[in-house]
């Protein structure tokens, strides 16, 4: 694996299938500018581009936004030929969606889509290595990670209106059909999120109360325990079917069979050294206690 990739926690399957999939859109971006007669240089100064864009779009190694299929497609005299170029984009992205563009239409409408998904499902596994899980999150907890990730990508800062969507996902949990097989490792207990650490406190006070419903059930990995997979990034598994994976700068959504089989085991290799119950209970306490006291981390 590439270590760009492995930085980032992308298995090589994904990469190689979000990859293959931009290669044969760029392949077919080609195949209209030659049958257009045009050079590439000549296509860029017709769309006011960089030669280099449209050299990094024939080969893949950017992905094309959907007004840049559109311009293309007019540019290379086949307007109808948009269409089919958006169609095949959409279903790459499908899989590889980047946050900085899944966030331009702002945080409700991502918090809205994982409603859904989750809403859709009746029993997720899911896997936390540094955050408490959106679906347990106070509104104090969200608001900062909310701010963070509108900073970070620059993205539309509708941090209220996501807060409360995402507050809206959590009416599922008391829902008795719905399940919530959950895991954390115990380092993301202590990375403290909100400006006031007191509530950062109260997310660990409000994943106590939760973790107590029928429709829970909560697993802490404790530091220090012989770790047989490295805890690279956060995944949900819905009803077995899908896998929804985040990484720094996309969220994947992986349905084959290898890949949903391939989670499923790291899930449940995970589950082994967790502890539950008056476990969890006993870390969860341990971390709000040195979190409330400073000078004791």
């Amino acid at each position: 694996m590439a270590p760009r990739a492995q930085a980032r926690g992308l298995r090589p399957a994904a990469v190689s299938d979000f990859q293959n999939a931009r290669e044969s859109l760029g392949a077919r971006l080609r195949e209209l500018r030659t049958e257009a007669g045009l050079a590439g240089k000549e296509l860029a100064e017709s769309l006011g581009w960089q030669r280099s864009k449209v050299s990094r779009l024939e080969n893949g190694r950017q992905t094309a936004t959907t007004d840049d299929l559109q311009a293309w497609a007019q540019a290379t005299g086949v307007p109808l030929a948009a269409a089919d170029l958006v169609r095949q984009l959409s279903a790459m992205e499908t899989h590889y969606r980047s946050w900085k563009r899944v966030l331009a239409a702002g945080h409700r409408a991502v918090q809205d889509t994982h409603a859904v998904q989750e809403r859709g499902a009746r029993v997720v596994h899911l896997f936390e290595c540094g955050i408490v899980p959106g679906i347990f999150q106070t509104p104090e907890y969200a608001r900062a990670v909310l701010s963070d990730v509108s900073d970070q990508h620059g993205s539309p800062a509708d941090v209220e209106d996501g807060v409360r969507a995402r507050m809206r996902r959590q009416e599922a949990l008391y829902e008795r059909s719905y399940q919530v097989h959950a895991l954390m490792w115990e380092a993301a207990l202590y990375v403290v999120r909100c400006p006031d650490l007191a509530d950062t406190v109260a997310q660990l006070d409000r994943l106590t109360v939760l973790a107590g419903l029928d429709t829970v059930n909560l697993g802490i990995i404790p530091l220090g325990v012989r770790m047989p997979v490295a805890p690279k990034h956060g995944f949900w598994i819905m009803d077995g079917c899908l896998v929804v994976a985040d990484t720094w700068n996309a969220e994947l959504s992986l349905d084959s069979a290898d890949d949903i089989a391939l989670y499923r085991g790291t899930w449940e290799t995970l589950q082994k050294h967790a502890v539950f119950g008056h476990g969890a209970n006993r870390l969860i306490a341990r971390a709000r206690a040195r979190l409330s006291n400073p000078e004791h981390l």
